[in-house]
């Protein structure tokens, strides 16, 4: 558990920098601001790249695939509908809850807490030495579909509240042409896959992908063309054809190793700035108690993937699938920052934000809590002693 402990940390140190480096940096941190995005995309995409050259699909059994993407689109639903309401009827005032552009930008906003964070899961997963078990397998297929849900959700809810716009149009025609082209060249490409090659594709897909958001921005800032880089990578990954040849494995896990170490300290510090604007009005233990009981909901919502897969596993690991979904992250953070593109703000960007970043804390717990539930047996109740 090293490794969990390890990466854990660098997501608290990184997350502590986010907070600290702007400030006192003031205006020159803008300069860093591009950098660090596509320092933390690279990484993002290198570890989605080894995803996808790993993941393996029955192209003979499509149901069950669509089973999983109804369960993922579930487990990514339920969340944003508890922090949506726990928005509007909590902490919202009663007269925000008749206008319906508020209801918009809390639907945007909530959806924050769907997507789990595939690249910080498979990471920790692997770290804890789990990569060889169901819960993996599984996990790493609903945490692609719940990211790729989270995509397409954010489109249409983009589209309500600005129309059918072009920018709208190409990301999600673009999301559906790289799920087709990831099932039907799965692992027939050769292209060479040492980490060298591997570094140069993640940074051609962090540098296009930015200047395509970029570009979009340039036209329109409100109707942000962007496409998130973890499914083109993870795309490329599938594509790649697989090698029998074991030579500098132990280069290429060392090389993994160091960059996933990176991800996770550019992860935390990619997180938005917490502002004060609209947040003054409220007490810090009541932000506190708002951050608390919304990352609760959160995570109860990722519990549906425990009443399924009845036929396939036990109840323990059932439970340990849904509590490996817990981790969030950079999905997330971009969907923060689409809201912040609108102009949300105030208390509950505020609460969001910490309640992502509580997320972020405690996931080497969550991967510490499937690691003791694995280990009771699929079916062991799980107060029984061993």
């Amino acid at each position: 558990m090293f490794k969990v402990l390890l990466f854990s940390l660098l997501l608290l140190l990184g997350l502590l920098l986010s907070q600290i480096v702007p400030r006192a940096a003031g205006p020159l941190f803008a300069r860093l601001d591009c950098p660090l995005h596509i320092a933390t995309m690279t990484a993002l995409a290198f570890i989605m790249i080894r995803v996808g050259y790993e993941f393996d699909v029955d192209k003979g059994r499509p149901r069950a695939y669509v089973y999983d993407y109804l369960v993922a689109m579930t487990a990514a639903g339920l969340p944003w509908i508890f922090c949506t309401l726990y928005f509007v009827f909590v902490m919202a005032e009663p007269a925000q809850r008749r206008d319906s552009v508020f209801w918009q930008h809390m639907l945007l906003l909530g959806r924050f807490a769907a997507p789990t964070s595939a690249g910080v899961l498979f990471s920790m997963l692997t770290a804890a030495g789990l990569s060889a078990t169901w819960v993996f397998r599984k996990a790493r297929v609903l945490a692609i579909f719940d990211d790729v849900d989270t995509i397409l959700a954010v489109v249409v809810i983009q589209m309500v509240m600005v129309g059918v716009v072009w920018q709208l149009g190409i990301v999600l025609a673009a999301t559906v042409l790289l799920l087709w082209v990831a099932w039907r060249y799965l692992h027939s490409l050769r292209l060479p896959r040492t980490w060298p090659w591997g570094l140069a594709y993640a940074l051609a897909l962090a540098v296009s992908c930015e200047g395509l958001a970029s570009f979009g921005r340039s036209i329109d800032s409100r109707t942000p063309l962007r496409l998130e880089v973890l499914l083109p990578a993870f795309v490329l990954g599938c594509m790649m054809a697989r090698s029998s040849s074991n030579i500098g494995q132990a280069v290429e896990e060392r090389v993994m190793g160091f960059v996933t170490g990176c991800f996770m300290l550019l992860a935390g510090a990619s997180m938005p700035l917490v502002g004060a604007d609209g947040a003054g009005r409220v007490s810090v233990p009541l932000i506190a108690c708002h951050v608390a009981v919304l990352t609760l909901l959160c995570n109860l919502g990722k519990m549906f993937p425990a009443l399924c897969y009845r036929r396939e596993s036990g109840r323990n690991e059932r439970l340990a699938l849904a509590v490996s979904m817990f981790p969030r992250g950079e999905v997330g953070t971009g969907v923060l920052v689409i809201s912040l593109a609108y102009g949300i703000s105030g208390v509950f960007v505020t609460v969001a934000t910490l309640s992502l970043a509580l997320n972020l804390i405690c996931t080497g717990l969550f991967i510490v809590l499937v690691k003791w539930l694995m280990a009771r047996g699929p079916n062991q109740p799980v107060g029984a002693l061993p």
